[in-house]
């Protein structure tokens, strides 16, 4: 079987079991605490946020022990990008998403101040590791000041959703979900980064932008799909609440493990084009709750037409990448 072709079974099968897994990972563990009397609002403030950036912290341990970091840390702004302008723009577009005052009082400021440090972090080129150690112990005390105040703000309907996301399962079901989740977890994502270096290869393409596309957009299906079917259903109060959480973990967790593991070296390109991009998206979003919040009761929403914004958005950041002759 031809190289190329071998390594396209192994990013798609990979990207496949790799979705299922991280599910079945988070079943497991939420259940397990669940179980243990861990408060279900809590649970999924907490455990169920971070089990959708599980993929990406997985492919990013890989590909620093594959000693690519670019494909690391490109996965990580990749994927905050493909949150809010694919995941957030056309989930938008299926039904307008409600705005909450503690989004904007709450979870954006510490999703701007994480994206300005990471900016920081990223300004020499260079993560040290004393700077990943920051960025991975500060997720502690950042949860516990979120969630705590998260329970005090959000609505009635918000915790619900939450709630309902816990899965009810016995003590030996959640620990076989949450065994048999973490091994699939780690056995996927080696098979995905090997098989996206080699379409890298293959291609000339650098691994910075296989991480920034192929992978981020793999990795962010789960979100996708999940948000796209919470608004089918009506239950989108928290699709937003979501985004920003996945995108806090996803700087704080994905883009300092490589550090700890390799030695990493930043593309030049990461900071000017690809953090920027970032920032500036998430400006936007703060802005559009900011304003959202400002309309009456009934408007206090992320609209269609602010879902067609962030989808161009992310669109012309592509051509931005690949119009530059990015490799």
């Amino acid at each position: 079987m031809p190289d190329l072709l071998l390594a396209w079974i192994a990013v798609i099968g990979g990207l496949t079991v790799l979705v299922w897994s991280a599910d079945r990972f988070v079943a497991g563990s939420a259940a397990a605490a669940s179980n243990l009397g861990i408060s279900k609002l809590i649970i999924g403030l907490t455990i169920v946020s971070f089990g959708t950036s599980a993929p990406e912290i997985l492919v990013a341990i890989n590909a620093a022990l594959n000693d690519i970091g670019d494909m690391a840390i490109g996965n990580a702004v990749g994927s905050n990008l493909a949150n809010i302008g694919l995941v957030l723009g056309i989930t938008a577009l299926v039904a307008p998403l409600p705005t909450q005052r503690h989004l904007i009082t709450n979870e954006m400021v510490f999703l701007l101040a994480v994206t300005a440090f990471a900016g920081f972090v990223l300004w020499d080129l260079h993560i040290a590791v004393w700077e990943a150690s920051v960025m991975l112990l500060s997720i502690i005390p950042i949860i516990f000041i979120m969630s705590k105040r998260q329970q005090s703000d959000m609505s009635a309907t918000e915790k619900e959703e939450e709630e309902e996301e816990i899965p009810d399962l016995s003590n030996k079901a959640a620990a076989l979900w949450f065994i048999v989740g973490l091994t699939l977890l780690i056995a996927s994502s080696k098979t995905l980064v090997w098989g996206a270096e080699q379409i890298a290869l293959d291609f000339g393409v650098s691994p910075l932008v296989i991480g920034l596309t192929l992978l981020a957009v793999g990795t962010s299906l789960p979100e996708l799909a999940a948000s796209i079917m919470s608004a089918l259903k009506g239950h989108h109060d928290i699709a937003i609440g979501n985004i920003i959480g996945s995108n806090l973990f996803n700087i704080l967790a994905v883009m300092s493990t490589p550090a700890l593991i390799s030695n990493i070296e930043i593309s030049p390109a990461l900071l000017s084009r690809d953090y920027l991009s970032m920032a500036l998206i998430t400006l936007l979003l703060a802005a559009a709750i900011a304003w959202s919040q400002r309309r009456s009761s009934t408007k206090k929403r992320i609209g269609r037409s602010l879902g067609a914004v962030f989808l161009a958005l992310y669109g012309a950041y592509y051509y931005w990448l690949f119009a530059a002759g990015a490799l």
